[in-house]
């Protein structure tokens, strides 16, 4: 059933209402059942609402097609459960949703966070909230508004950014992520596979070890890429190589001639796996011929 409008009604739970007790003979039982009951009418959700019990009350608030007048009164209940409820509740209005982004729990916040039916209203006001969980599920929601994904670029928490780098398939975000100063950002961009192959080669090329190996662990590079990736001075790059499905076969043969005895032997001993791979894969270009491999810089320090 779709949204209902608010059109008013109780505004906080009274623990001295007894006409939904009444309905169903002062039972809880009786009273819960009811309120999970389909063919309950709308006029016995409402009064189920000020329900003594707070199971019953959160059984309300969890019911898609609760009305309104039901729903309003249950965002300021004294339960966190209850309140938590409606907050995921697709039939929450958005004024309703509006209150319970701002609520003193983070539970419920959080709950607001995953709701459908939030709107640019209810994210514009969960980017500017002091709770920093809550503004980096914001960062992680897909199709965020240009403007609210830019203002998170800015974010004073490294956490907010780096959650936004992982998930964001906005052009101009990426870009301004790429040039973070913090290696935790720049790693959670590695992990998106919604780079493109320019900002790969960039990302592999990044100063900081941490990105580069997350970076051949999660999507797939071209081939000039892999080339300067299986020299890399890092041992910790080589192997997230060595061990990546992400990784050509014909570059896991060169990892087998590794100069570190880890890398070689977990290039050696690769195995696929169940095909669930979310690995990114591109186009390749110019493979290498199977009988070579990219030359290795001998014993050199690395």
């Amino acid at each position: 059933m779709g949204k209902q409008q608010d059109v008013g009604g109780p505004d906080r739970h009274s623990g001295s209402d007894t006409t939904a007790q009444g309905t169903a003979g002062g039972s809880e039982d009786g009273r819960l059942a009811l309120a999970q009951d389909p063919a309950t009418p709308h006029l016995t959700l409402i009064d189920l609402a000020t329900d003594p019990s707070a199971v019953v009350r959160k059984a309300v608030a969890a019911r898609a097609d609760a009305p309104a007048q039901a729903l309003r009164p249950l965002t300021r209940d004294q339960d966190r459960d209850v309140r938590e409820a409606v907050a995921r509740n697709p039939a929450t209005s958005i004024a309703n949703l509006v209150r319970l982004v701002k609520d003193a729990d983070r539970w419920v916040r959080w709950a607001v966070a995953g709701n459908p039916a939030c709107d640019e209203s209810v994210r514009r006001l969960m980017s500017e909230a002091p709770d920093k969980e809550l503004r980096g599920l914001l960062a992680e929601t897909r199709e965020l508004e240009p403007e609210l994904a830019a203002k998170l670029t800015d974010d004073v928490s490294p956490e907010v950014r780096e959650r936004l780098a992982t998930h964001t398939d906005d052009p101009d975000v990426i870009t301004a992520l790429l040039a973070d100063r913090t290696a935790r950002v720049r790693k959670g961009l590695a992990r998106n596979p919604r780079t493109t192959a320019e900002q790969r080669s960039a990302l592999a090329q990044d100063p900081v070890v941490d990105v580069r190996a997350a970076l051949v662990r999660a999507v797939e590079l071209d081939e000039a890429a892999l080339e300067r990736l299986v020299d890399d001075r890092a041992v910790q790059v080589r192997l997230a190589m060595a061990q990546s499905e992400a990784v050509p076969p014909h570059i896991r043969r060169a990892l087998e001639r590794d100069p570190d005895a880890a890398v070689a032997e977990a290039a050696r001993g690769f195995r696929p796996a169940s095909g669930n791979s979310s690995v990114v894969r591109a186009p390749r270009v110019g493979h290498r011929p199977s009988g070579t491999g990219p030359g290795r810089r001998g014993g050199a320090a690395r």
